[in-house]
């Protein structure tokens, strides 16, 4: 890993009531690198800013974290160079699916995550966005 990761835990001993498996931690370090700032990623096209056809929570994640994938390489990283998530749902039931889809793109990666139920998102076929950071080692 090329960051410090700081008290790394999984979202299933944090929330044994929900069926999870988030590696996270409670701080990143990074040292030097460039720093990849990415809008928050909706579950549409990054080529042509079409919408993806499906008002499933998992769908839209799938979507979102593709996206993210492919800007942290477009930008020359990996995803084990991700070091922040911000997560906004519309709707506090979907939170499992979303956080089970994400986590299957952050497995061994420990960001740091902020989670947000929010009233509405920028389109309203929209249930998830995800704004994300990455560090990638010079």
């Amino acid at each position: 890993m090329t960051h410090t990761r700081i008290r790394p835990f999984n979202t299933r001993d944090t929330y044994p009531e929900q069926a999870l498996d988030n590696d996270l931690c409670q701080a990143v370090v990074t040292h030097g690198g460039k720093t990849v700032w990415m809008r928050g990623q909706c579950p549409q096209n990054l080529d042509d800013a079409v919408n993806l056809d499906s008002h499933d929570p998992v769908e839209q994640t799938h979507k979102v974290m593709q996206n993210i994938r492919q800007l942290i390489q477009e930008a020359g990283g990996q995803m084990e160079h991700l070091v922040k998530v911000v997560v906004y749902i519309t709707d506090v039931r979907h939170r499992e699916a979303v956080y089970r889809t994400m986590g299957e793109y952050i497995q061994g990666v420990h960001p740091v995550s902020t989670g947000l139920v929010v009233q509405a998102l920028a389109r309203p076929e929209w249930l998830v966005e995800i704004d994300a950071t990455a560090v990638i080692p010079d």
